[in-house]
């Protein structure tokens, strides 16, 4: 037998050692689920435009909780109301890891509230949580900035004088400049260039992250490191979030009194100072937060991801899931009450810092909206489709416009 001969026998027997190692990894131990190909695992039986529509197709098969891979990566899928309240929250401790996200750690390395573990998340945490209080976060004066904001929105809105318009880019620096008060200790000008590159990144990074190639990379890393394509453009806009980021910490650094902090840069660069010969400290000018609480970790290595569009749509929680019904958020009072219409920004240890703020943003700049405008549909209501161009880290709503009517 010659060498090529034996090169391919070799090449061939570690192929089927792999797949039989593949197929038999963890059985017994693992909830059912599809039976996965090597390298590939289940992608063929998943649509990559729709990754979330196909993995809650397989949880009506395999169940609640099912096995699936994602390429090489385990994955435990969980699905529906209860489900995920179990794991999240009655065994929140088991389930506050953060599992891989390639996509971020490429940026995040590790650090910052959302993605990093252990005594690290717990300390930035601990610190990120006293702050935002002590800004009002949770209070009334945080309601007023909001209401403050809201009277810019509707100046804006005015503007328009009845014509189609895209509501997202508006909305999108009105709900910006409400955190952006609080980490940067003022609102922006709605044509403030800071502003717009901010939402510019965030909202093309959204884009690319729910996108195929956002999911791809997340699966295969290293092989896309390689690549041209659009997740390209998503690292330069990390790049430019974070220098930006950096450029206000060194103005912030400038005119600091750490007597009278303004904001949460300047509590931030305080508690720098003053653990700056602790080695061991969490406070770094590399750490920065981002808010995305899709997935977490097992302490068993396997990822899980929880598919929240099954609790949004559970048929034992809401009345008519696949309908808008003001009662599902909303108790007798007309205030909002616990629902697990709000799981993806307040469920388990993973809580997002800012869903009380969410909460209240949506509830005053939607009445302060319907005080003062009639919301009219460009074309007729029959025809709106509200399919998502894609999900994956989220859902990407279609491009749209509509009318504004003065009351």
């Amino acid at each position: 037998m010659d060498g090529v001969s034996t090169a391919i026998l070799l090449l061939l027997l570690a192929v089927i050692s792999l797949a039989l190692s593949f197929n038999s990894w963890g059985k017994g131990q693992l909830p059912p689920g599809p039976k996965p190909l090597p390298f590939l695992g289940n992608l063929l039986q998943l649509r990559s435009q729709d990754l979330l529509t196909s993995l809650t197709k397989l949880s009506k098969k395999y169940g609640s909780v099912y096995t699936v891979y994602l390429g090489p990566r385990r994955v435990v899928v969980l699905s529906g109301y209860q489900t995920v309240k179990e794991a999240l929250v009655d065994k929140g401790e088991e389930f506050s890891g953060r599992g891989s996200y390639p996509v971020f750690f490429n940026f995040t390395k590790g650090n910052g509230i959302a993605f990093s573990n252990g005594e690290r998340w717990k300390a930035l945490r601990r610190f990120s949580v006293q702050i935002l209080r002590n800004f009002g976060m949770g209070k009334r004066s945080i309601e007023e900035r909001i209401l403050e904001e809201s009277s810019f929105l509707l100046e804006v809105l005015r503007k328009t004088e009845g014509k189609p318009f895209d509501p997202v880019f508006i909305l999108s620096r009105s709900v910006s400049n409400i955190i952006c008060s609080v980490i940067f200790g003022s609102r922006f000008d709605y044509d403030d260039e800071r502003l717009l590159t901010i939402i510019r990144f965030i909202n093309d990074n959204f884009q690319i992250m729910s996108s195929p190639w956002g999911e791809m990379y997340n699966i295969f890393p290293s092989l896309l490191d390689w690549l041209p394509g659009p997740h390209r453009r998503m690292f330069r806009n990390f790049r430019g979030m974070k220098e930006l980021i950096a450029r206000s910490g060194r103005e912030h650094q400038d005119s600091l009194d750490p007597n009278s902090p303004r904001d949460f840069i300047d509590c931030f660069l305080s508690k720098m100072a003053q653990e700056k010969k602790d080695p061991l400290s969490h406070f770094q000018m590399d750490i920065s937060p981002i808010c995305s609480e899709q997935l977490c970790a097992t302490r068993l290595g396997t990822d899980v991801i929880t598919l929240l569009n099954t609790v949004h749509y559970d048929s034992e929680q809401f009345k008519t899931p696949r309908e808008f019904n003001p009662e599902h958020f909303l108790d007798a009072n007309q205030s909002f009450k616990k629902s697990p219409a709000f799981a993806p920004i307040s469920t388990g240890k993973r809580m997002c810092l800012g869903a009380g703020l969410a909460r209240s943003e949506i509830f005053l700049f939607l009445t302060a909206i319907l005080q003062k405008f009639c919301l009219l549909p460009v074309g007729s209501p029959a025809n709106i489709n509200l399919t998502p161009q894609c999900t994956g880290l989220g859902n990407m709503p279609p491009a749209f416009q509509l009318r504004l009517e003065a009351r």
